[in-house]
């Protein structure tokens, strides 16, 4: 069997690989903790799987609009109003199955051959190879942790080039868990004023788990909002990863087109968990809040155990639910057994040795870092990390 080149355009996401991995050592009798997976470790609240259960008996069981039911599309406007002061019509909203189809149709509806997205590193393991997929040129900035893992006016000004299609980027950031103020953005604003050419997609995705402040948008921008598209969805902040319900808010003609993409892909996204959806984006956000409580409490447990452990440079994340440390310390080190070379090798050594699963910085475009989740419970959390913090210290 010949199988097509367009396989070969593009790598496997490595955050499903090492879960992937972490289940076949797991059916082999060992205990794995995982510390690698981006999914909330809660149930979806009880009033949204009623919601469901009705739209069951209700036989909401036929298809659906492509780009979402009318009454999901209003209630995603009616959050934008409430959470982020923003409007936006029905028209301007696509409801996707996932926000990585979101993603999808507006880089299969951006991007030519040759196009270039800009991405400022780390990002998450999908971006890149969409671009791919669309033939598209990736064009990374590399950013540091002194800079939070932010890219600076100076650094885009730089980059953008007169191929530039794209700016990429989420806030709160998966894997660093920065999260861009108001001012920062500002300052992004005005090198973007400079060049319309830029679209710009903005990945709020994690916008309710964020440990600073107040979350910001540049489609807040009223001058910029045209040429800003949001990307979110109801995994993270509701605890519905399986449900499968992204969506974005986009001018209307680049909202067309997605809808023209996802018609040929999937056709619209499942019926009862877009009717779930509505009420998790119209109802009391008290089980979304006390969910980030619970994370808050994680975060500053895990700092401080990452903090123990000799040669680990870690900032703090401002949001989303990982820590995103510098292990750079440890490469050229051996257990008499295994050398560590660079992450790839850490995040393996990790998972064999300690049967702790982690993803490799590479994968997010920071060689130097190895990701972990602090989406499971205290418990798990602080046995894995005493497992890391032994296994690190076998390593000479």
């Amino acid at each position: 069997m010949n199988l097509s080149t367009f396989l070969a355009r593009f790598n496997e996401p490595e955050t499903l690989k090492m879960a992937k991995l972490g289940r076949e050592l797991r059916a082999k009798g060992i205990d794995v903790i995982d510390l690698s997976l981006g999914e909330p470790d809660f149930d979806t609240p009880e009033h949204i799987k009623e919601a469901a259960i009705q739209a069951i008996r209700d036989n909401w069981s036929h298809y659906t609009p492509v780009a979402g039911f009318p009454d999901l599309r209003a209630a995603v406007c009616a959050k934008l109003k409430r959470d982020n002061g923003l409007d936006y019509a029905p028209e301007n909203i696509v409801v996707s199955t996932g926000a990585k189809q979101s993603l999808a149709n507006l880089i299969l509806s951006l991007v030519d051959e040759g196009d270039e997205v800009i991405i400022p590193t780390p990002f998450w393991v999908t971006y890149s190879e969409l671009v791919k997929i669309a033939r598209g040129k990736v064009v990374t900035v590399r950013t540091t942790a002194a800079s939070g893992f932010k890219i600076t006016p100076e650094q885009l000004e730089a980059a953008i080039t007169p191929r530039t299609r794209v700016f990429l980027f989420s806030s709160p950031c998966n894997p660093s868990g920065s999260v861009y103020s108001a001012d920062e953005l500002n300052a992004l604003a005005d090198v973007f004023r400079k060049h319309s050419n830029v679209t710009i997609l903005s990945d709020e995705i994690y916008e309710y788990i964020n440990f600073v402040g107040e979350h910001s948008s540049l489609a807040s921008l009223a001058d910029l909002k045209g040429r800003v598209v949001i990307v979110n969805g109801l995994s993270k902040g509701f605890a519905m990863t399986g449900w499968r319900i992204g969506y974005i808010a986009a001018n209307t003609e680049l909202a067309k087109a997605c809808e023209k993409v996802q018609g040929q892909f999937t056709s619209g996204a499942n019926s009862i968990a877009q009717k779930a959806a509505v009420a998790a984006l119209t109802s009391d956000l008290r089980p979304t809040l006390d969910m980030v409580q619970e994370f808050t409490k994680r975060r500053q447990r895990v700092l401080e155990l990452v903090r123990e452990i000799p040669g680990v440079q870690c900032p703090e994340p401002q949001g989303a639910f990982y820590v995103f440390p510098d292990l750079s310390a440890y490469y050229g080190k051996s257990d008499g057994e295994t050398i560590i070379k660079n992450a790839a090798d850490l995040s393996m050594y990790l998972l064999n040795k300690a049967h702790v699963s982690s993803v490799m910085g590479d994968a997010f475009g920071e060689p130097t870092c190895v990701r972990f989740s602090f989406a499971n419970s205290l418990p798990k959390i602080e046995e894995g990390w005493a497992r890391i913090k032994k296994a690190l210290a076998d390593l000479n």
